[in-house]
């Protein structure tokens, strides 16, 4: 296992940047609060994977467990999945992209 000593270079980024990944987290959620449309909100739900993800390979670093990179690693694809299939709803929901809609369309432009 690694340790780091107290005064170490390497322990003073860990914890700025724990400090930094909790801030940002922090900005993150109120944007989720307030953001105004759907798409700024999946974007923000993004982010915060990726400080998820920051934050346990920070961990990993500074524990030296590396079970923390493969919760990672694993947490990344699921964000990764979640955004796709986000994106996918919003395409789908934005008036006149569904396959509905067009066929709709097509049929009260056919019917006299």
């Amino acid at each position: 296992m690694l340790t780091f000593e107290t005064g170490s270079v390497i322990a003073w980024a860990a914890n700025i940047s724990i400090v930094l990944i909790v801030i940002g987290g922090v900005f993150a959620f109120i944007r989720l609060v307030k953001g105004p449309s759907f798409p700024d909100r999946v974007v923000v739900l993004d982010f915060i994977g990726v400080l998820v993800v920051a934050l346990a390979a920070l961990f990993s670093i500074t524990t030296g467990f590396s079970a923390y990179l493969d919760v990672s690693v694993a947490f990344a694809l699921v964000a990764f999945l979640g955004t796709v299939a986000f994106a996918r709803f919003a395409e789908k929901r934005r008036p006149g992209n569904a396959p509905d809609d067009k066929a709709t369309e097509q049929a009260k432009e056919e019917t006299p």
